[in-house]
């Protein structure tokens, strides 16, 4: 186990979300999974994220929300359209993120990973704002936790395929591995 650390990432904002628990005890993660979302789908911008993450979606703001305004889900940041990374979930803590996912024959990934969510959809390009932030923020995670090698960065939908498609083909992996390398 590593030596005590500082826990969060130099973000923008911390908005500390319920939805999260301990890891199993003698856990270190060792996986990054990156993931997209926007609230409602395809539309960028607004409280929307943040209140679903933070147990505060009204589900009376779209007719989308009325399906999801229940869930208890989070990340442990989310890097929007301009770059602003906003954290809900200290590194150290198990953020309800994966769901039902595998990576490596190894189950329940939300045990062992950090997940960060991408203000977009499958279908649109990410911003290069979003690309430079992530990065930077993935450095920091590496640092924080140097069993997440560039080998164990996926996508969501690598670890739940069939049932996820994020961050989707809009994510441009080359662009953002060679962002990880090249400050």
């Amino acid at each position: 186990m590593p030596a005590p650390f500082n826990t969060m990432l130099s973000a923008d904002q911390y908005l500390p979300s319920p939805n999260h628990d301990e890891r199993p005890a003698g856990t270190t993660p060792d996986l990054l999974v990156i993931h997209n979302i926007s609230l409602p789908p395809d539309e960028y911008g607004g409280p929307w994220i943040a209140d679903l993450f933070l147990n505060q979606l009204d589900p009376c703001a779209h007719p989308y929300f009325a399906k999801i305004y229940h869930m208890k889900v989070s990340a442990h940041a989310l890097v929007r359209r301009d770059g602003e990374v906003i954290q809900f979930v200290s590194l150290d803590k198990r953020a309800w993120h994966a769901g039902e996912s595998c990576f490596d024959d190894r189950k329940n990934c939300n045990d062992y990973s950090i997940g960060i969510e991408m203000e977009g959809s499958d279908r649109i390009p990410y911003t290069n704002a979003q690309y430079q932030a992530l990065a930077r923020i993935t450095r920091e995670i590496m640092e924080y936790y140097p069993g997440i090698t560039s080998r164990r960065i996926t996508g969501h939908e690598n670890i739940a395929p069939g049932r996820k498609t994020d961050p989707g083909p809009a994510f441009d992996w080359k662009r953002y591995r060679t962002a990880l390398i090249n400050p």
